[in-house]
C-alpha cells in the first residue's frame, strides 16, 4: 500500500508540473503575401486573465534564445507573443545575416510598422484561446526590436504603454509621434555606444514636441544588449549586465502595473 501510495504521489506530482509547463503555439499569417510566424508563450497553470504583450526580439529574430527570454518575462504576469517581422523564410544564424535583414527593415518602415500591428493584431484575435484579459495591451522589444516596439508606437497602435530596452530610437518620420496613445519608458545603458547623443537628445524632443507621456532611464556602466542573457560580448558593445537587466525588468514591471491599473 505504501508503495502504491508514494507511486500515485509521483504520478500526481509529473502530472502537475506537465501542467504547469508554458505553452509554446506558433501562429501563421500573412502580412502583405509575406508569410509570417510569431510564437505565443504564457503559463497555462495560472487561470487567472493577464494582459497580452508584443515581443519583438533583438536582431536575431525568433530563435530558440528569444523564446526562452519570452517564457521568463511572461511568467504569471503576461500572455507574450514573440513577433516575426521578417517572414518565414528569414531566420538569421549570425550577426551577417541579422544585420541585412534589420537594414530591409530599416529601408522600408512602413512595412516594418505593418508587420508589428499585424502581431499585435493576432495577439489580440487569440481571444478565449489565451488566458487574455483583453483590456489591457502593451508592448517590448530588445535592440532591433525596441525600435520596432517604437514603431509601433508611433503608428497609433491601441496599446497603454510600451517599452524599448536598449533600443534604436531614430526614426524615419518624427511627426509620427503625434499618433502615439501609449506611454513609453525607453531603457537604455549610459555606456552604450550605438547610440549617438545627439540621437538620444533628438529622440527627446521627439517625445516632447508630440507631448507624450515618456520616461528616459540611463543605466550606469550598462552597455547594448544588457538585457539580452545570450549576449556574450563577442560583439564589441553588446553585453549582457544581470545586474541591470534584473533592475530593468523590475521597472518594466512597475510601469506596466501603472499603466494597467489606469485602463
Amino acid at each position: 500500500m505504501k508503495n502504491l501510495l508514494s507511486l500515485c504521489l509521483l504520478s500526481c506530482l509529473a502530472a502537475n508540473a506537465a501542467h504547469a509547463a508554458m505553452v509554446t503555439k506558433n501562429l501563421d499569417y500573412d502580412v502583405g503575401g509575406k508569410k509570417m510566424q510569431s510564437v505565443l508563450v504564457y503559463d497555462d497553470a495560472v487561470k487567472t486573465a493577464r494582459p497580452g504583450i508584443v515581443m519583438t526580439p533583438d536582431w536575431l529574430g525568433i530563435n530558440a534564445d528569444n523564446v526562452a527570454l519570452a517564457k521568463q518575462i511572461a511568467g504569471r504576469d503576461y500572455v507574450i507573443l514573440v513577433a516575426d517581422v521578417y517572414g518565414v523564410d528569414s531566420r538569421p544564424k549570425n550577426p551577417q545575416e541579422a544585420g541585412a535583414a534589420t537594414e530591409n527593415m530599416y529601408a522600408h518602415r512602413g512595412d516594418l510598422r505593418a508587420r508589428i500591428n499585424a502581431a499585435l493584431a493576432q495577439l489580440k484575435a487569440q481571444g478565449t484561446m489565451a488566458p487574455l484579459d483583453g483590456a489591457h495591451w502593451g508592448a517590448i522589444g530588445f535592440c532591433f526590436g525596441g525600435a520596432t516596439t517604437l514603431d509601433l508606437a508611433r503608428s497609433g497602435a491601441d496599446v497603454q504603454g510600451v517599452v524599448s530596452f536598449h533600443g534604436n530610437l531614430a526614426t524615419d518620420d518624427p511627426t509620427l509621434a503625434k499618433n502615439i496613445k501609449a506611454k513609453v519608458l525607453v531603457l537604455h545603458g549610459a555606456d552604450d555606444k550605438f547610440e549617438s547623443p545627439e540621437q538620444i537628445a533628438g529622440f527627446q524632443q521627439e517625445m516632447r514636441d508630440a507631448n507624450v507621456d515618456w520616461q528616459f532611464l540611463s543605466y550606469g556602466g550598462a552597455v547594448h544588449c544588457f538585457a539580452i542573457p545570450s549576449a556574450d560580448g563577442k560583439i564589441p558593445g553588446c553585453k549582457y549586465d544581470a545586474r541591470t537587466a534584473k533592475r530593468a525588468f523590475a521597472q518594466m514591471k512597475e510601469f506596466f502595473a501603472e499603466v494597467f491599473a489606469a485602463k
